[in-house]
């Protein structure tokens, strides 16, 4: 295409943290470079269906009531214009017309969590042979299933916790005891219980028992199928770093430790602070407004570590990317003892809120900026892209995927 490359900046979806998609989503449009990319919102309700209209640059439009919606235009990916980005309108375009199709460059996913960060959207825009940023499509999905990951990354010199899990049952919510119990003699008592599936901190117990466990299952069960059992960490700290492929060498951002008031910071205190009525996210505040008030949230970044710890965290990240065939700027995060200074991997998260600029703007040295940033994602999607279309390598990507390090 002649011109400014166009961008869509994909963001909402069907997943609880659907509200942080648009604030990241949001945040990206903002920031990319308007002197050599065209970006443009593409907006996933809850309900899955694609909207694009110039209204959704603006916050009020979320969550889009019927009238918002009315103003918009309901498009579809069209996956048999292979290689070529086309978003086809899916309202009439009159009697003796056709709805002219939306082009575009390259995909800026922004979603969080499952149906978005997990994969799908990804292998979507692979069928359509699209350029898109971020992890690819088999990396996605197994770092968006936290018992998965730790069996990809087991085997090299990663710590990792230990722990169990338990499968939602075929009918109702209430997990089978025997499983349970299997769980809890791996972790140990007390444990920490999360979604394999979801980030956020959304649907994180501390439980002290088997009948503990029990009872905060089923109401766990009701955002996600499966559920990982860890050893609770004791006087826990939390350190948090992004990783990427720059210039060919990976490159690891600023650390940052978020403090935290209890012994898990939850779903409320990361991104709903400050808010106003119940049910309207931000309190009615601007783009800036939300943008400023995760970002002064209580974390320090570049705080004074232990002997030896940043040295340890930037190359287990570093590692944990090479062996899944890094792309994007995915966020690591690691748990830690404080009182014994043992140190695991936590979690990978493929699409980090706000896609993690921050980290990358407090570098101490070469600091890359959220701009720079989006540029170099946008700039990865499309050598990657170029890069399979060209290759006679008969292996696809994907399964040179989890290949160890030297």
């Amino acid at each position: 295409m002649a011109g400014k490359m166009r961008v869509a900046v994909l963001f909402g979806g069907r997943a609880p943290e659907h509200d942080v998609s648009i604030v990241t989503g949001l945040q990206a449009l903002g920031a990319v470079d308007s002197t050599r990319f065209e970006a443009f919102p593409v907006y996933i309700t809850t309900r899955g269906d694609w909207y694009v209209g110039e209204a959704l640059r603006q916050r009020a439009t979320y969550i889009p009531d019927r009238n918002a919606l009315d103003g918009l235009t309901r498009v579809t990916l069209d996956v048999s214009a292979r290689g070529e980005g086309r978003l086809t309108p899916l309202a009439s375009g009159g009697l003796f017309s056709k709805p002219k199709p939306i082009p575009f460059d390259v995909a800026l996913p922004a979603f969080h969590g499952n149906i978005g960060e997990d994969g799908k959207i990804q292998g979507l825009f692979e069928t359509a042979g699209l350029p898109y940023a971020g992890m690819r499509t088999l990396a996605s999905a197994v770092l968006m299933d936290k018992a998965i990951t730790k069996r990809a990354l087991d085997g090299g010199d990663i710590p990792l916790l230990g722990g169990g899990y338990v499968d939602r049952p075929a009918q109702g919510l209430i997990p089978d005891r025997a499983q349970v119990e299997a769980a809890v003699e791996r972790s140990g008592l007390p444990a920490c219980v999360k979604p394999v599936h979801l980030g956020s901190s959304i649907g994180v117990s501390k439980v002290e028992s088997v009948e503990a466990l029990l009872e905060v299952l089923p109401q766990l069960f009701r955002l996600d199928d499966r559920a990982v059992v860890e050893p609770y960490v004791p006087n826990l700290v939390e350190y948090n770093v992004a990783v990427a492929r720059i210039g060919g060498e990976i490159r690891t951002s600023a650390i940052e430790r978020p403090k935290r008031s209890d012994d898990l910071l939850d779903f409320k205190q990361k991104y709903m602070s400050g808010g106003g009525k119940s049910g309207e996210k931000g309190g009615g505040k601007t783009p800036g407004q939300i943008s400023q008030g995760m970002l002064s949230l209580t974390r320090d970044l570049n705080p004074d570590l232990p002997d030896g710890a940043e040295a340890k965290i930037r190359r287990w990240a570093a590692e944990a990317y090479e062996i899944v065939g890094g792309t994007g700027a995915p966020r690591i995060d690691f748990l830690s003892d404080e009182k014994t200074g043992e140190i695991w991997l936590n979690e990978i998260n493929p699409c980090p809120g706000s896609f993690g600029y921050f980290l990358w703007e407090a570098l101490a040295e070469g600091p890359l900026l959220f701009t720079e940033l989006l540029t170099h994602l946008i700039e990865e999607a499309v050598a990657v892209s170029r890069a399979s279309q060209l290759s006679d390598d008969p292996v696809p990507p994907d399964a040179r995927l989890f290949r160890r390090p030297g």
